[in-house]
């Protein structure tokens, strides 16, 4: 029976024309199967999963059917409901939706009233969730998206009440909670795999064929059995048709069919239907897959080949190792082996029990072959393989470059010296999964009959998120992360340390240098008790860090173990902005200064620098931002200068008190009120009330209790604080001629002026007595009356003030004004209404205080008062002064400029990082050292030095700010040496083991050795970062230790390179090698060299054999990197029942990942469900695509490496045939080289060819 609606996850997915479903009931769709999946099956399966009853509007956004959010909420209960509803965790399975944080931002300013910059918005005006800021012209979501900074993630009663109270969304991105890594932390999926899906066609075209192809989301704990239902029926149909999906290699495809003959050129695996989860098949974002549907009882690609005959398969060449209990036979041991299923075959084997769940490429299909390829392609330069990007994965590629390229480590790990030294009981480690899988890669990477040029690392991915669930999906990640996690990780999965001591760290004041030297050898040795590995070999250094107390001097000198050495950049990012100053003091103008600090500085360090520029106390100053006439953001200690934008208005005001805007201040009883003061003006309402309306320039002022319990003295106060904003200060007070004898001068602020005029209750201005006072700038001096030599001298005195007019302004109270008022606009934006001086006195006990904390004065004009004391907005506030400031540039400050210019030209060099790194600074105030002595925490000085130096130094120059929402990356060229870079002189080991080895000590016994030999290091690789924060790109450049040549790693694209380039603006980790006569690795060095002797031994002892192609040396003892030989592929087209060709099995968590074979017999998924063909093995044409540009589009893997057929299994099953132009591997450690990848042990076949090209035995 039809449906009459589709999958939820299946139309969400699609493309913007992907092919329209042809719904069909019929059986056997996969006749290979026991099972036959039906598109019946499909709907009853979405059936199951709650989506078959959705209707077309809801297809994206399936919403839970519950009880629906409370109704009749005010705005501000809503933001309480939607708080409590986030507050609860996640849990597997729930489904939770992604909202832009643009949209969540404003619907949380509309709902509590908040006024943002681009003016007030009322609940009604929000309008829906709009997701558009997030997602591309695809639909896909945009990169590096962080919570709280670009999207929310709310459950699902959030996301209904959402749509309940505005209607449906645009764009609704619902998201499944699935449990990541090892511990299965709950973790929101925000890429779900979206893959491509087209349908088989009998044609042969060049252009695309049909519509735009449609698209498959499902989450990576979906199983492969509900992937191939989705995409069956996401292809039109054809009613009790049996089918197979074939996956291809990635790509750009433009059209909704794929020609049958270009299955060969795309790396065609059948898709073998189990219940493996798609992160266990590792099948990743854009992977392409094919819906083939037979024709006429016969399958497309079958007509499309021609097969070659059974009776005409050669004989089957012996496996190249032996059975017994080396790692390719523990390798099939441990594996899951399911024979082929194709043309109806029923399987006959299920999977082993505990069978790992980490799988390689090959085991989710076997390979299409062909016909037509070539034999004589060149084997691949060992150390050259790219690595394919899945998806953002280049932070990935170019460290596991630069590591792969570390010449000791590869031979720790090719040499086979690893697995003796595995540790999977490590509650630490990862259970040797880690290990196990970089080892695979390196012996991928540096295989030396590989004729592959890229390869996409899926299987370490796997690994890699399965204990590190923050490097899941497919966000760009930080490089130097991943690096500090796989060097920390393998030195877990691989510590020579069974049961850890525990050992106390010891510190000291460092008496003397023997005192240093004895400390610092007892803290590596407590280390070294605890922590033994080839990581810590090559890799760990130590620091001493020395803290100095301030109060009582105690020095406390430490040391501890590093594995990379992060430089900060002597070139900080500065930010730069004009801040208003504004005087307590009347007789100071108000200034304009502009200022130049560190982006990461926060607005106390600012204050900091304002204080001792401007000769005022740091902790009196108060810093807001102003925005439309009121207090916009209270900047306090929290708040850095980088959240800061060019245009925003900073003002800082000079408080006779403290400003209270640290955290760690105290509130007295005794503080006086801090208040702010807008100037607003009387506004005709239409809800029968009279409110304000903000103008001019906001001020603080400082009422003390005294004060504070009189209305007439706090308008005092505000009045004289109001002069410093008009040019008509002086009608502000009220005045009497003078008397030389009763009358004592007050010498007040004057304003330019032409004369005095009184001002009516009518508003009527008359002008009073001429006085031609002399036109001067309020804010340069004090002008006392008495020095008018213009005005009237019919009497000795001068005029005097007498009193404070009152009718000026009315002053309002309106209280709950947080933060200065900041964030509210005018009165009754927020509902709030004045509240009257008689209720507050009322309200207060008699004598105290009428004001309250979060007070806030209105001073109310009418337009006349306004208009004389300011003017307005039509004469530009002709008598204003908010808008008449001087600039008053620092010493300081120019100074600086000139030095950052003389910077700039001259550049930076590691050396002067080294410097910085080293220099001496004070701990913050959230950062305190408990001093032992003094018995309390304080801000102490530490100082960072080099004390050991490794044989291998990881230097990460720190690029990235990354301090709470400011993101930034300083590009500045940083200069470092290729060969040369000399250490001697920063390295405390050195200089204190010199002046002891004179003085007749003997520092063998300190774990010093030789002092004479200088630490120089030469480089070897460089990982760079190109681009910004939002969409940087990650390559590589590495020197190949065995040709000695440079190489640059973009991905898959691997080019010749020179050293000389790795030195750039870009380059972010670069990776030393020390120079030494003696071999570096110490104790790693002697195991490897042991495990050469070994290898070499069994080499010698190894029998010759009989046939053509001679048995290798007992597999026993035999390396585990050596790889075998890929036989050249001649078969079928599509595979037959009759064969019993195989893929290698899966792997166990105690092995490597390594590419499996194709030849032995086949292994598939599990419950006998399988769609089987035999693995590929042809050549892909050469690339002409150019680098990428971007870390966001995934890669092809050019994965196709001939290997030995049969080599897990002993049925004769394959062809014999060998390319005469390849070897056979030699195993590490022979005698003839110490190189790994030397050919003594090669083995040939030279096959005679017939006229079809088709070798013969």
């Amino acid at each position: 029976m039809q449906s009459d609606s589709s999958s939820v996850k299946r139309s969400a997915s699609e493309g913007p024309s992907s092919a329209t479903p042809v719904r069909a009931t019929h059986d056997g769709l996969f006749p290979d199967t026991p099972t036959a999946v039906s598109l019946n099956d499909i709907d009853a399966y979405m059936a199951e999963q709650g989506e078959h009853t959705l209707n077309a509007v809801a297809l994206t956004a399936p919403y839970p059917v519950r009880q629906g959010p409370p109704a009749n909420l005010t705005p501000p209960e809503k933001v309480d409901y939607i708080k409590q509803c986030r507050d609860k965790a996640m849990q597997v399975g729930e489904t939770w939706y992604i909202v832009s944080r643009q949209w969540y931002r404003r619907w949380e300013s509309a709902c509590q009233g908040i006024i943002s910059k681009s003016g007030p918005l009322e609940e009604q005006d929000v309008g829906a969730v709009d997701n558009t800021p997030l997602i591309d012209r695809n639909g896909n979501l945009t990169s590096n998206l962080t919570e709280g900074v670009d999207v929310e993630f709310v459950p699902s009663d959030v996301w209904q009440a959402f749509t309940a109270w505005y209607g449906l969304a645009t764009n609704p991105l619902p998201r499944t909670v699935i449990a990541r890594g090892q511990f299965g932390e709950p973790s929101l999926e925000l890429r779900p795999p979206r893959l491509k899906v087209l349908s088989l066609v009998d044609l042969k075209s060049d252009g695309p064929i049909g519509p735009s192809h449609g698209y498959v989301t499902l989450s990576t704990k979906d199983t492969v059995r509900a992937l191939s239902r989705e995409l069956v029926a996401n292809v039109p149909t054809r009613p009790s048709v049996p089918c197979r999906i074939w996956k291809i290699q990635p790509g750009e495809f433009e059209g909704s069919q794929f020609p049958a003959s270009k299955l060969t050129a795309h790396g065609a695996e059948l898709l073998i239907i189990n219940d493996k989860t798609l992160e266990e098949a590792l099948i990743e974002s854009d992977d392409p897959f094919v819906v083939e549907f037979q024709q006429d009882g016969k399958w497309v690609s079958d007509q499309s080949s021609t097969p070659v005959s059974d009776s005409a398969a050669p004989s089957i060449p012996p496996p190249l190792f032996g059975s017994g209990d080396d790692f390719f036979s523990r390798l099939g041991k441990n594996s899951v082996t399911t024979p082929s299923t194709q043309h109806g075959q029923t399987p006959s084997s299920t999977p082993t029990a505990g069978s790992s769940s980490v799988k390689a490429k090959d085991s989710q299909g076997t390979s299409f072959k062909s016909l037509g390829f070539s034999k004589n392609k060149a084997a691949r330069e060992p150390g050259t393989l790219g690595l394919g990007n899945m998806g953002n994965t280049c932070f990935m590629n170019s460290a596991l470059q630069c590591l792969a390229h570390t010449k000791e480590l590869m031979d720790y790990f090719l040499s086979g010296v690893y697995q003796n030294e595995l540790n999977p009981e490590n509650p630490l480690g990862m259970g040797g999964a880690i290990a196990e899988a970089f080892g695979a890669l390196l012996h991928r990477i540096w295989a030396n009959d590989s004729i592959t040029s890229s390869y996409s690392p899926r299987e370490f991915k796997l690994q890699l998120q399965r204990f590190a669930p923050q490097f899941s999906g497919y966000q760009q990640h930080d490089s130097q992360e991943l690096v500090a996690f796989l060097l920390d990780g393998l030195h877990e999965d691989l510590n020579r340390v069974l049961k850890k001591p525990y050992v106390e760290k010891p510190d000291g004041e460092g008496s003397g240098d023997l005192g240093l030297a004895q400390l610092a050898q007892k803290s590596w040795d407590g280390y070294m008790q605890r922590n033994d590995s080839v990581i810590v070999d090559l890799f760990q250094g130590q620091y001493q860090s020395t803290l100095v107390c301030p109060e009582c001097e105690k020095v406390s000198i430490t040391f501890d173990p590093f594995m990379y050495l992060t430089l900060p950049l002597p070139v900080m990012k500065q930010w730069k902005h004009t801040v208003f100053y504004v005087p307590w003091e009347l007789s100071k103008p108000h200034v304009k200064v502009p200022v130049e600090i560190g982006r990461d500085a926060t607005f106390k360090d600012l204050r900091a620098l304002l204080g001792r520029w401007m000769g005022a106390p740091p902790e009196n100053l108060l810093t807001l931002e102003m925005f439309s006439n009121r207090f916009y953001k209270n900047l306090d200690d929290n708040v850095l200068c980088g959240e800061m934008s060019d245009s925003d208005v900073i003002v800082c005001f000079e408080l006779p008190c403290n400003a209270r805007q640290s955290h760690l201040y105290k509130k007295k009883d005794t503080d006086p009120f801090i208040l702010p003061v807008f100037l607003t003006e009387h506004v005709a309402s239409h809800y029968g009330y009279r409110g304000p309306s903000n103008f001019g320039y906001p001020f603080i002022t400082v009422i003390d209790p005294e004060q504070a319990r009189s209305v007439h003295a706090m308008y005092d106060v505000v009045v004289s604080r109001l002069q410093r904003w008009t040019s008509n200060a002086r009608d502000l007070f009220t005045w009497e001629e003078g008397s030389s004898v009763s009358v004592n001068a007050v010498p007040i602020p004057v304003p330019s002026m032409d004369s005095l005029t009184e001002i009516k209750e009518n508003g009527e201005v008359v002008p009073m007595e001429e006085m031609n006072v002399e036109e001067r700038d309020i804010t340069d001096q004090k002008v006392s009356i008495q020095e008018d030599t213009t005005m009237d001298t019919s009497t000795d005195g001068a005029p005097q003030i007498v009193g404070i007019k009152r009718d000026v302004f009315n002053l309002r109270l309106q209280p709950g004004q947080k933060d200065y008022g900041a964030g509210l606009g005018a009165y009754g934006s927020s509902g709030q209404r004045f509240e009257s001086w008689e209720t507050r006195i009322e309200e207060m006990e008699s004598g105290a205080p009428l004001l309250k904390d979060l007070d806030a004065f209105y001073c109310e004009f009418d337009e006349n008062m306004k208009t004389f004391y300011f003017g307005d907005e039509a004469s530009r506030w002709e008598h204003a002064l908010w808008n008449m400031w001087t600039t008053s540039v620092h010493p300081e400050y120019s100074e600086a400029k000139k030095m950052a210019s003389e910077k700039k030209n001259k550049g930076i060099s590691i050396d002067d990082c080294l410097i910085e790194f080293t220099k001496e600074e004070q701990l913050g105030e959230d950062d305190l050292w408990y001093c032992p002595r003094c018995k309390k925490h304080q801000q102490a000085t530490k100082k960072f030095d080099l004390w050991k130096v490794p044989d291998i130094l990881a230097v990460h120059l720190k690029r990235f700010s990354n301090s709470r929402a400011l993101r930034d990356k300083i590009d500045t060229f940083v200069d470092f040496p290729i060969e040369g870079l000399d250490l001697t002189h920063l390295v405390g080991e050195r200089k204190v083991g010199k002046r002891l080895a004179e003085n007749g000590v003997d520092i063998a016994e300190l774990g010093i050795g030789n002092v004479e030999e200088p630490l120089i290091y030469d480089l070897y690789a460089v990982d760079e970062h190109i681009g910004g924060l939002g969409g940087g790109h990650y390559r590589a450049y590495a020197l190949n230790h065995v040709t000695e040549q440079w190489y640059h790693f973009d991905d898959s694209y691997v080019t010749k390179s020179e050293a000389s380039q790795a030195v750039n603006a870009n380059a972010y980790l670069l990776f030393y090698k020390r120079r030494s006569n003696a071999p570096l690795g110490g104790q790693t060095h002697e195991r490897i060299e042991e495990a050469k002797i070994q290898a070499a031994e069994v080499v010698d002892a190894a029998p010759a054999a009989e046939t053509q192609l001679p048995t290798p040396p007992n597999e026993t003892v035999a390396p585990a990197f050596a790889s075998p030989q890929k036989p050249l592929n001649v078969g079928l087209l599509t595979p037959q029942s009759s064969s019993t060709s195989s893929s290698p099995p899966p792997l166990d968590n105690e092995l490597p990942i390594i590419e499996q074979s194709q030849h032995g017999q086949l292994v598939s998924g599990s419950h006998g469900n399988s769609l089987l063909m035999d693995e590929q093995s042809f050549d892909f044409p050469q690339s002409l695509k150019g680098s990428p540009t971007s870390s966001n589009e995934a890669e092809a893997d050019d994965d196709t490496e001939y290997e030995l057929c049969n080599q897990f299994d002993d049925s004769p099953t394959c062809p014999p045939e060998w390319d005469h132009d390849f070897s056979l591997p030699s195993p590490a450690g022979s005698e003839s080289s110490s190189n790994p990848f030397s050919d003594v042990n090669s083995q040939k076949n030279e096959p005679t060819m017939d006229n079809d090209g088709i070798p013969e035995l």
